[in-house]
């Protein structure tokens, strides 16, 4: 996809730096320090520490309530953290001052909810964002938008509107939306649990095509055989704290926590 996605580096290879999370010269596109998040009397993020350096794929997983898509709304300021900090490129976005429209204009996301405008084609909604906000001349984020649809498969579907697709379809037209404005960090919230199994493999073809292009990308998924495929770096986290983080294969064949043992017997790991 390294026609219509730009990068400021190259793609780190596997087993490099940025695979393996470790510094060298690299400082973390995305670093999320000490974050609680409360809602009423419930502690959902507890502390959370994480860094997601360039390239780098960081999966999320753990049992519904665990707090992954907590985070990803505190990241994307749809929730505002109770304490901690929260930084992307170095700037701190979770200071109450920082302006909320021009942070999510440098993040991509994608929920497991479509969320496309039904009243509008599936070019218009792709270029929306670039349109409207990064003030992209109409010709040019035309011309750029139909280059991702072509990407992900739905070049030839440019002019259809969303309840003419499938539920697969519509959701590779919100990853083009997301990746249309060439985010520093895409943020995938379960993005494949509202499909019919038969769809699932078409969305993480596309999320894979990300991966070897080189984006820098932070999800939660309950797909186990694809976190393992796709993933650097594997997240567990439980009741809003993070128990472990590993390359997949140690999460998955040693994990070191009495949580991820016996969270990992209950999951189906796939193939």
């Amino acid at each position: 996809m390294s026609d219509v996605y730009a990068y400021d580096d190259e793609p780190a290879a596997a087993g490099t730096a940025a695979s393996a999370g470790t510094a060298g010269d690299l400082k973390p596109v995305l670093e999320v320090r000490g974050v609680h998040k409360q809602f009423g009397d419930v502690q959902v993020l507890r502390g959370i520490d994480l860094s997601v350096l360039p390239h780098q794929v960081i999966v999320l997983v753990g049992s519904s309530g665990s707090g992954k898509s907590t985070l990803l709304k505190t990241i994307n300021l749809i929730e505002r953290v109770d304490d901690g900090q929260i930084f992307l490129d170095g700037e701190d976005i979770s200071d109450p001052r920082a302006n909320g429209d021009a942070v999510r204009s440098r993040i991509g996301v994608v929920f497991q909810h479509f969320n496309l405008f039904p009243h509008m084609t599936v070019l218009d909604n792709v270029t929306l964002a670039a349109r409207k906000v990064h003030k992209t001349p109409r010709a040019e984020a035309a011309a750029r938008g139909t280059a991702i649809l072509e990407r992900v498969g739905l070049g030839a579907h440019a002019t259809s509107y969303p309840d003419r697709l499938s539920g697969g379809q519509q959701q590779r037209v919100a990853i083009a939306r997301a990746i249309m404005t060439e985010p520093k960090v895409l943020l995938l919230d379960e993005i494949t649990s509202a499909l019919d199994p038969q769809l699932v493999g078409e969305v993480l073809d596309v999320v894979l095509e990300l991966k070897e292009q080189g984006a820098t990308i932070l999800m939660a998924t309950h797909e186990m055989s694809f976190a393992r495929r796709v993933a650097d770096q594997i997240v567990f986290l439980k009741d809003g704290v993070l128990i472990e983080r590993a390359a997949p294969e140690q999460f998955f064949t040693s994990p070191q926590r009495p949580e991820t043992v016996e969270f990992l017997s209950r999951v189906n790991l796939g193939a």
